[in-house]
């Protein structure tokens, strides 16, 4: 409303969530976080889903306007038989993030097995098949985000591994051999991202750099407090920081935000630029609906 300030850069939309768990064409434990992209005139996101057996996995969800979706009842992208990947996906696929790169759509997403938590880097061309290319990252690293074109010849990977709570930047040449690493975000002490942070949505170019939004955890006597920020990175040196937000551009203060599966949550793994200059985030709150 003209005039008239909230609490957050972020405004939510007046009849959020766009999707609960009444929307979900099958019985589920858990909801949480969306990719997303518009394709083909529709807005699509990859949607978390846990089903009964513990194990989550990526479905798409469509919808002509953005704000409401119907939900496939066969996931996208499930834990993998393939003999490569098998044992590294065994206990779930989770968190989407779908960067649009030459001809294709590439989707980075965490894989969970005995061996630990790792990123797995997939692509598609039509949202229909699904191929994986490579396990691109560490064990225990998550927050997995690849840049939308090369920088200086080479494409570039955001993504934060468990020690140190840090944003890195890592370089390939192939899409499947990463190395170069540097770090590009730090927690602050004393800040709303004084815990640890990571990449929430794939990075967006714009004149001013690339536009980064990320999390900030922040403990607390009662538990963590989880809220999004924005920095922007230098286009042809993306590990140096121009700006950061000293405040958060979102944070858990409805009730569908602040109590469910994960209380005090917003988590985002995805946003569309529309042509009018209008960002939409799609974010997860309380691991309980999507926003």
């Amino acid at each position: 409303m003209p005039g008239k300030f909230g609490q957050d850069i972020i405004r939510r939309w007046r009849e959020n969530p766009v999707i609960t768990f009444e929307d979900i064409p099958f019985k589920c434990h858990d909801l949480y976080n969306a990719g997303c992209i518009k394709y083909e005139g529709e807005y699509l996101l990859l949607v978390t889903i846990e089903k009964l057996d513990g194990k989550p996995a990526i479905y798409k969800a469509r919808s002509a306007d953005g704000l409401f979706f119907e939900i496939e009842r066969e996931p996208f992208i499930a834990s993998s038989t393939d003999l490569d990947f098998k044992e590294y996906e065994e206990m779930g696929v989770l968190d989407a993030r779908i960067t649009p790169l030459n001809d294709a759509f590439y989707i980075v997403y965490l894989a969970m097995g005995r061996h630990g938590i790792v990123l797995v880097l997939g692509k598609t061309k039509d949202f229909k098949d699904f191929e994986r290319i490579e396990i691109v990252s560490q064990p225990d690293t998550k927050a997995g985000a690849l840049f939308p074109r090369k920088i200086n010849g080479r494409f570039a990977l955001l993504e934060r591994p468990r020690y140190g709570g840090s944003i890195w930047i890592a370089y390939s040449n192939d899409l499947s051999t990463w190395g170069a690493r540097k770090v590009v975000l730090t927690p602050r002490a004393g800040f709303w991202d004084q815990g640890r942070i990571g990449c929430a949505v794939p990075p967006i170019e714009t004149e001013a750099g690339w536009l980064l939004f990320y999390y900030g955890v922040k403990k607390t006597s009662a538990g963590t407090i989880t809220k999004i920020g924005a920095a922007i990175l230098d286009k042809e040196d993306p590990a140096k920081v121009i700006h950061r937000s000293i405040i958060p551009i979102l944070s858990p203060r409805k009730l569908y935000e602040r109590i469910g599966d994960l209380n005090n949550f917003v988590f985002s793994t995805g946003a569309i630029l529309e042509d009018t200059g209008e960002i939409k985030l799609y974010y997860g709150a309380a691991d309980n609906c999507i926003c």
